[in-house]
């Protein structure tokens, strides 16, 4: 009895356990004429889960469905609650913001549960809303971390309705104030919005945020493509997470950067499998085919729209939450009457289950957070290809933007893109990148032109597989932005206009312009310079011997010839050992001589300067020191002055007037410009440096203009300027210009150091594989093949090469010119010395004349010149003084006496005899 009683208890317990939910469990869903594929996955999604027992395991799904008008929020109002007195335990939907409003307070107010799937962003905690929609916060988060990944400095919002710009305020506040203001611009009414986007392609902007609604964006699309908006350099950023189910056949093979977000992924494999079973289903599950079918593009891929993937993972959250509520309390469901105060008690407990629930749908993981909106969602990144859409990277609230296509594939793509592709390349006649072809015939196109830039494009076109064909730029100008109106002139120009793909010439990278356009990784590296004239070869001085030795140094070597001549002249007669008894054969002498008198002490340190010697030395110990320290500086300054003699003779003079920009900033008698308009110009504009900023002053207010048009005509300038003019310009054009003007040269160092690039629209995708076309050509050393060719070889290269190293191979000859001073040093000398003679000749015969022989001075001077010119002996008889000694007594015989210096005594012999006199002490000897 007691196991009997037992029985039955648990049977009464366990059939109220399982009883606990209605067999049958309404849900009503209210949806607009429009909605038919909402409708469907509502309608699915009821069947799916009936058809899963582990859902509900006890219970069925019945949808109760109700059409209503999207502006007729009365007629909302009458269905929603001709549902509650059906007794249902949620309702879904509506898609309508002005019907929903009405159908969350009526929920609210009866706690019964309502479920939406739409973008709103006036969401409530305090609700019994339950919305599957990303939080519009967060979507605006996501906005923002993709532009900010892109780099995107500028760009234009197009919005259609005001709930574009809630959606996109995040974006707006990230921006902030900027020098790249963004513009705002609402798409309007339609179907023509041609109007705008050509006010949009006229402001020059690429970068394009477009919030519209899906069934639009084809249109958009396809009108701006119409009036060339879809090209290479232009981007799209699709706020709509539905592009997926547009049909962007049109657009693949255009180049054109479309990227949007997804939440459903259809290539997911639960997702197609859903997709399958929903379109291709059979017929007995849905009763009829044709809805399934819905889901099915012209393109035979099937597509599921967010709102619609919402709805069916909206169902299945119910129905999870439910069951998880079913297992903690009794349920029941009771219909409801919208006039009286009853309330669903179970209303809000299982509001609280839905939103801490966590399940995997079509979109992804659906989890709430603590104040109950879905902000912990993955978005899909992806981009339009070739392929179509295809997922380049992913989003979440935590991580942000996650790129996972790699460097590789990337480059892939964009090389694919390129080939076949024919790029219009903007050019500048600038020697030697683009000159004209010299050619007898008439050439046109490609063919007219030659360089280094036509052979560098050449090179990367056999990378990379693209076309090309050349376009002059119209105003021959490479591009400089002017500040009043901000507008880009030249190559820069036909770039921003997108007239031409590439920009390939001698254009600098600076910095205004690497804002405006993308440029490649540089070509050639360079700097500022200096194109002057050659310095003009001094003659050489007449004097240049002299050149050895500084003025100063000649001055102190007179200075130190005269101190030492006096202080030899005073130590010799204040030594005792320098006075010299002058009559060796008398032993006691009337007085002493002193060899070293002033002149003497003159003419001995000359000789011992000029390296000769003299015929008299010193004998004492201070005066021989004082010659040897003499000597010594004499072998040291002789020794110094031929070694250095022999380069100032030999090596070249050059009189160069400047030798930096300091020298030309210090000067105002040399002009100098640069080209109007270049990036030199601009750096002298713009540089802080006070040199520069003095040269930019100078040339900016010089009459006439020194700025030159191009550089062709500031090399003529510089010419034709003979010394008054010098050109600023990189330094890759003066090592063409020098090779082939020989009158021309560089003066002094770069004064900064930049590149030169090759320049595209900005968000040119092609900069990436450009850009390793010209890495790949320098490591394989094909950039200095080319300019060999074109600097060294091509249109005259290396004539001015040859002479410079004849000129360096072998030491200069030495002219007259160099040593003429030498020659007039000494005819100067000799000439000086016959003066002497000559006053020596007049001295010498007035004093005969005058004290020796009572004669005129014209007959002394007549008989001393005879004498003089008589070139055939060597000796001459002796004028007798008049007043001479006494003279000793004749000898026996009546010769007449004579004495010697050393007091000997003389007769005069035969003059036939050897000497003519015969000593006394001679007289004596017999033979005598």
């Amino acid at each position: 009895m007691l196991c009997l009683l037992s029985i039955v208890f648990f049977f009464a317990v366990g059939g109220q356990l399982v009883l606990s939910l209605p067999d049958v469990i309404r849900i009503g869903g209210l949806f607009h004429p429009a909605d038919d594929r909402q409708e469907v996955a509502f309608k699915y999604a009821v069947d799916r889960i009936n058809a899963d027992r582990t859902i509900l395991p006890r219970s069925r799904l019945t949808a109760q469905i109700e059409r209503i008008s999207p502006q007729d929020s009365f007629h909302a109002s009458k269905r929603v609650c001709h549902l509650l007195k059906t007794g249902v335990a949620a309702i879904f939907g509506p898609q309508s913001p002005q019907t929903a409003s009405h159908v969350q307070s009526i929920c609210d107010t009866m706690e019964i549960p309502h479920l939406e799937t739409r973008w709103d962003f006036r969401l409530r905690r305090e609700s019994c809303l339950v919305n599957l929609y990303p939080h519009p916060r967060a979507i605006s988060k996501a906005y923002v971390d993709l532009v900010k990944a892109w780099g995107w400095k500028s760009f234009t919002i197009i919005y259609e309705t005001n709930e574009g710009l809630v959606r996109l305020q995040e974006l707006l506040k990230a921006h902030g104030p900027s020098e790249f203001p963004i513009a705002v611009r609402q798409l309007g009414e339609g179907p023509d919005y041609r109007p705008l986007l050509k006010q949009i392609k006229n402001s020059a902007e690429s970068h394009i945020v477009l919030d519209c609604s899906t069934e639009k964006i084809y249109d958009v699309l396809k009108q701006a493509q119409q009036i060339g908006m879809m090209s290479d350099y232009h981007s799209y950023l699709i706020t709509s997470l539905d592009l997926h189910t547009v049909d962007l056949e049109e657009f693949k093979y255009g180049g054109t950067n479309i990227t949007a977000f997804r939440l459903v992924d259809p290539e997911r494999a639960d997702v197609i499998k859903v997709m399958k079973d929903w379109a291709y289903g059979s017929e007995s599950r849905f009763g009829r085919k044709p809805d399934g079918a819905q889901l099915t593009r012209k393109d035979n891929s099937t597509f599921v729209k967010t709102e619609t993937a919402l709805m069916y993972d909206a169902v299945h959250l119910f129905a999870k939450a439910l069951h998880d509520l079913d297992s903690s309390q009794r349920i029941d469901i009771k219909p409801l009457n919208c006039d009286a105060a009853d309330t669903w008690p179970h209303g809000y407990s299982l509001i609280n289950y839905m939103k801490v629930v966590e399940m995997r749908g079509l979109t992804g993981v659906i989890k709430f957070d603590n104040q109950g909106f879905r902000s912990s969602f993955v978005l899909d990144i992806v981009e339009l290809g070739r392929e179509g859409l295809k997922q380049i990277g992913t989003w979440n609230s935590t991580q942000g933007v996650n790129f996972t296509r790699t460097f590789g594939e990337t480059y892939t793509q964009i090389v694919e893109s390129l080939h076949n592709k024919t790029l219009v390349v903007t050019l500048i006649l600038s020697s030697p990148y683009c000159m004209r072809k010299d050619s007898s015939e008439q050439l046109s196109g490609n063919d007219q032109f030659e360089g280094y830039a036509i052979d560098l494009i050449e090179e990367i076109s056999k990378i990379l597989g693209f076309n090309y064909t050349f376009k002059l730029v119209p105003d021959g100008r490479y591009g400089s932005l002017n500040r009043e109106t901000k507008e880009w002139d030249g190559m820069m120009r036909e770039l921003l206009d997108q007239r031409a793909d590439l920009a390939i010439a001698d254009l600098t990278i600076t910095y205004d312009r690497e804002q405006a356009v993308d440029f490649t990784m540089p070509f050639m590296n360079l700097g500022i310079s200096i194109l002057y004239r050659k310095p003009i070869k001094q003659p050489p001085n007449l004097f240049s011997f002299l050149s050895p030795l500084s003025l100063d140094v000649w001055i102190y070597m007179a200075t130190a010839y005269l101190g030492v001549s006096v202080l030899l002249f005073i130590l010799a007669r204040f030594t005792p050992y320098e006075w010299q008894n002058p009559h060796p054969c008398n032993p006691s002498p009337d007085h002493l001589e002193n060899q070293f008198t002033l002149l003497n002490c003159l003419w001995f340190a000359i000789g011992s300067l000029m390296q000769q010697g003299c015929d008299f030395l010193p004998k004492a110990v201070s005066t021989r020191m004082v010659a040897g320290m003499w000597w010594f500086f004499t072998l040291i300054m002789i020794s110094s002055y031929t070694a250095n003699l022999a380069a100032f003779l030999t090596v070249e003079r050059m009189d160069s007037p400047i030798e930096s920009a300091e020298d030309l900033a210090k000067q105002t008698k040399i002009k100098y410009g640069a080209l109007r308009g270049g990036s030199t110009a601009a750096f002298f504009r713009d540089s802080n440096f006070s040199t520069y900023q003095r040269m930019w002053s100078f040339m900016e207010s010089a009459r006439p203009s020194v700025f030159a048009t191009s550089n062709t005509e500031g090399v003529d300038r510089v010419v034709r300027g003979k010394g008054s003019y010098a050109f600023l310009m990189e330094s890759t054009s003066i090592e063409y210009v020098i090779e082939r003007n020989c009158e021309l040269t560089q003066v002094g160092g770069l004064l900064d150091s930049k590149g030169y690039g090759i320049a595209m629209p900005p968000n040119s995708p092609y900069r990436t594989a450009i850009s390793g076309a010209v890495l790949k050509l320098q490591e394989e050393g094909k950039l200095h093949i080319l300019k060999t060719r074109w600097w060294k070889e091509k249109r005259g290269g290396g004539s001015c090469r040859d002479d410079t190293s004849k000129s360096s191979s072998a030491a200069n000859e030495l002219g007259l010119a160099n040593v003429g001073g030498v020659f007039v040093v000494l005819l100067g000398g000799m000439g000086v010395a016959c003066v002497i003679a000559v006053a020596e000749f007049v001295w010498k015969s007035r004093k005969v004349a005058v004290e020796e022989r009572p004669s005129s001075l014209c007959a002394e001077m007549a008989y001393e010149l005879r004498h003089a010119i008589n070139c055939s002996g060597s000796t001459r008889p002796v004028t007798r003084r008049r007043h001479s000694r006494p003279q000793p007594p004749p000898p026996p015989g009546g010769l007449p006496l004579e004495v010697d210096v050393c007091g000997q005594h003389f007769i005069p012999l035969s003059p036939y005899s050897q000497h003519g006199y015969v000593s006394s002490n001679q007289i004596k000897d017999p033979l005598v």
